[in-house]
């Protein structure tokens, strides 16, 4: 099959580590199209950006020649598996979707915490009811929760999110994660989820031996998830490893021809989470994805 791709190429604003102003400058600098932006804490925190400092940002943006594909409203700690926490995080939550409105921009991604197998438990419960409230109210909305894969096999996010009443929580693809952690086919993932994937991310790496998934993404009762620890861990390689494009386990090739097969017309957004120089490595990703046009 010839691929021709056209989906517009993004990268996450944070990978660069020069905060928002500079990162969407750079950003602009390596050719990307538009930009996803963490929009938790900081500067980014929807309690922080008043009305005006909303539009100031979108003009921003938009100034440079760049749109956001997305924001990241990835909570951290067990996402929403713990009942008691999670009407919080949901309000928050809700915000960040109407920051994200407010940029231009109609998806957040997130990581809601790892899907148990028992779907009769406590656990899977909270994380339902949790995800069934977002899925409504993005939906009002006509916009999208997107779940990161990895945490969990692809067949068992799908069969998670088919009891939910709503698409307003999607998917946010990424392929790496799966390749890294679970030892899940990123090809056979995107078949199985192509009516949900809205977002998706481009990233490459190796696993080099089996992993408990809670060891990486956390679980209620075991550990909290924590960003810069999995960061350290994708770095050490001690289980697996984040590698620049092409240079790890992903099937690009594979990968980009199954996105098109689905008709997936989103963004492919780079991320890069360890290395000493990311903007090098995000600047030769974009040209990689150039290969595919």
């Amino acid at each position: 099959m010839q691929m021709k791709l056209n989906n517009k190429i993004g990268v996450i604003v944070d990978s660069f580590g020069l905060g928002v102003p500079e990162g969407l400058r750079k950003a602009r600098e390596v050719g990307a199209d538009g930009v996803q932006i963490y929009a938790v804490s900081g500067e980014m925190d929807p309690a922080v950006l008043t009305a005006s400092k909303r539009r100031e940002l979108r003009s921003f943006i938009e100034g440079l020649g760049l749109e956001v594909s997305a924001l990241c409203g990835d909570l951290a700690g067990h996402g929403f598996q713990d009942a008691a926490a999670n009407p919080a995080k949901i309000e928050k939550s809700k915000r960040i979707l109407e920051l994200a409105l407010d940029l231009g921009t109609n998806i957040v991604t997130t990581h809601i915490g790892i899907v148990p197998e028992d779907k009769n438990g406590p656990i899977y419960a909270a994380m339902q009811q949790a995800c069934e409230e977002l899925g409504t109210y993005a939906k009002s909305l006509d916009a999208y929760f997107a779940i990161e894969t990895g945490p969990e096999p692809a067949a068992h996010l799908k069969s998670f999110l088919d009891t939910l009443s709503t698409n307003g929580v999607s998917v946010n693809f990424d392929p790496a994660n799966m390749v890294m952690v679970t030892g899940d086919d990123p090809v056979q993932g995107v078949h199985l989820l192509k009516d949900y994937i809205v977002h998706t991310h481009v990233k490459d790496g190796r696993r080099h031996r089996p992993i408990d998934p809670k060891e990486v993404y956390g679980y209620l009762g075991y550990t909290a998830m924590d960003h810069e620890a999995i960061a350290d861990m994708a770095a050490s390689g001690s289980a697996f490893e984040e590698l620049p494009l092409g240079e790890g386990n992903v099937d690009f090739n594979a990968y980009f021809q199954a996105l098109q097969a689905i008709g997936y017309q989103g963004y492919l957004t780079i991320e890069r989470e360890v290395g000493a120089d990311p903007a090098a490595d995000i600047s030769k990703a974009v040209q990689f994805i150039r290969k595919f046009r």
